[in-house]
């Protein structure tokens, strides 16, 4: 390998939390890897995200009083994941569950401090080998402070600072205003912020996993190089050597001698692509992964001959465009009484709790039938009043937050129709329709709070079904709907051991793929919280052990 201007052992692609397990695994292995980063910002979608990983049968689960074994989630992936070729193929899944609980114990000893994510459902609890209990874990609650002048290049969600919350914590803190659990959830979420009068910046969620990974990767001199894309793969005689990289203005040849990991998300944000492969319409504007996502590791992979699958599928789901252009994707908001989500002719077509991903897919079902694109979510007074809606706390409408497709208001539901262009006998209809079953506490078209993972995200005050509330007080809110994404979920089509293969199934030495580069195991499906950062941690650890124990039989 001549003419290189640098040499490391792995080149690690991105700064997400898959890439930074495995500059830990190969770091450990007392070998040299090298992250590149294509953004001034470290972390990617995982530090914008809620930060859980699903990982059954894991440890930290099992110790804090889950009921799982390998058999359990293994029936429950044979009940969800549709078949979808290699990409989820068994060795995959087998690899998956069995590699991960060995994930999470390697993190552990090198001090990574969990969180296990109890009481946050799978989101199909109810099928075989489902959990009510869930399989989520997190990063316990960290103290950004130890990143020192790095905190500053952690990557945070557009107008959200990190704040120290669980994922099992949101959907009491939803209702704080309703419960005493979730006033008392509230009063511990703000107890965790005293320490900032110290000093400290207690962080949670994304922040606290991409956080704790980075503190980890900084005590151990990992080289980390920001604002340095990748431009193309290096192949010499079939394998890949390395690639060439940007930095400060130079295109820099960089000699790998175990390989490439490319764990540098997907392409929401790439419009040629999303056209190319997902649903129409489409638009990036619609997406909330972090905005250098635009597909360049899958396209210099597909560029050496690297097979791809399941590009037509994306971790998507309801987003709404506040009035400054942000987009803010919905979860805890459309699930929760007192609202539902209309087409133009004014009729539900989704249960509005469902899984996002779901919600998503049936969103572009329904406009292939009727315009359903946007949709609109319509909320009566009460929704406003009890519960916040995107960083807006509840009861608090200025109208500096209002827009002509965000939070329109109305007396009545006719004029509310009338505004967004809505069929108003449809609408009036519909909510006739829904106030009835809302008070038996049974939705009868699309089941709406039948499911575990439906009322996690419920108002338990609400009787007879916490996801269902009569929408009959004014004021009416209407809010314009888009299917947007966390990310996409096609990518890289790779084997059991992490590689990347061809078309005809072989792998590509020296190339590794994981997270949203790579085709999920999954279908297509999310079966729980953190089915993207789950895989994503695992595959890394898979890929870069396959790497090290190369390294070793070669020497």
């Amino acid at each position: 390998m001549a003419d290189f201007d640098h040499r490391t052992d792995v080149l690690i692609v991105g700064s997400g939390a898959g890439a930074l397990v495995g500059a830990l695994v190969v770091r450990e292995a007392g070998l040299e890897p090298l992250v590149v980063e294509k953004t001034d910002r470290i972390g990617g979608s995982s530090a914008m995200s809620g930060g859980g990983l699903w990982i059954p049968n894991n440890p930290v689960s099992r110790e804090a009083g889950l009921d799982d074994s390998f058999e359990k989630a293994w029936r429950y992936l044979e009940a969800v994941v549709p078949d979808a070729g290699p990409a989820a193929s068994p060795e995959r899944r087998r690899a998956f569950l069995e590699h991960g609980p060995e994930m999470v114990e390697f993190l552990r000893r090198l001090g990574f401090r969990w969180h296990a994510a109890i009481g946050y459902p799978d989101y199909y609890p109810e099928k075989p080998g489902g959990s009510v209990t869930g399989r989520a874990i997190e990063g316990a609650i960290f103290d950004g402070r130890l990143l020192g002048p790095w905190l500053q290049r952690l990557r945070t969600y557009p107008g959200m600072p990190p704040i120290p919350v669980h994922t099992n914590e949101v959907s009491a803190f939803l209702v704080s205003l309703r419960t005493w659990r979730g006033f008392m959830m509230a009063l511990r979420i703000f107890s965790r912020l005293i320490p900032r009068l110290w000093g400290r910046v207690p962080m949670g969620l994304g922040a606290s996993l991409v956080g704790q990974l980075l503190h980890l990767c900084l005590q151990r001199q990992v080289p980390i190089w920001l604002e340095s894309p990748l431009v193309e793969l290096i192949a010499e005689n079939g394998r890949v050597v390395g690639a060439v990289v940007e930095r400060e203005g130079r295109r820099l040849r960089i000699a790998a001698r175990g390989g490439v990991l490319l764990a540098a998300g997907g392409f929401e944000h790439n419009q040629e692509m999303r056209e190319r492969y997902l649903p129409h319409p489409t638009r990036k504007e619609w997406a909330v992964g972090a905005p250098g996502n635009t597909g360049d590791a899958i396209r210099a992979a597909q560029a050496i001959g690297a097979a791809v699958a399941l590009m037509d599928k994306a971790w998507g789901g309801p987003v709404v465009i506040t009035p400054q252009g942000q987009p803010l994707f919905l979860v805890g908001e459309r699930s929760l009484p007192f609202s539902i989500i209309v087409d133009s002719k004014g009729e539900r077509f989704m249960n509005e709790s469902a899984s996002y991903v779901d919600c998503w897919r049936w969103q572009y079902e329904r406009h292939r039938q009727v315009p359903a694109i946007p949709a609109w979510l319509i909320m009566e007074s009460r929704h406003r009043r009890y519960y916040p809606f995107g960083t807006l706390p509840p009861g608090i409408t200025p109208r500096s937050a209002t827009g002509p497709q965000f939070l329109v208001r109305a007396n009545t539901l006719r004029d509310l129709a009338q505004r967004i262009g809505v069929d108003p006998e449809g609408l009036e209809r519909t909510v006739a329709r829904f106030n009835e079953m809302a008070r038996r506490g049974r939705d009868e078209d699309f089941h709406r709070g039948d499911s575990a993972y439906d009322r996690f995200y419920g108002d338990p005050r609400v009787k007879p079904n916490p996801n269902l509330g009569p929408l009959e007080r004014p004021p009416f809110y209407a809010t314009a709907v888009y299917p947007g994404e966390l990310g996409t979920a096609g990518g890289l089509l790779t084997n059991e051991w992490g590689q990347v293969v061809r078309e005809d199934g072989r792998p590509i030495p020296g190339l590794y793929a994981t997270g949203n580069a790579a085709a999920s195991i999954f279908g297509g499906t999310y079966p729980g919280p953190g089915s993207t950062l789950g895989p994503a941690c695992v595959f890394a650890y898979i890929g870069m052990q396959h790497v090290v124990r190369t390294l070793r039989e070669a020497d």
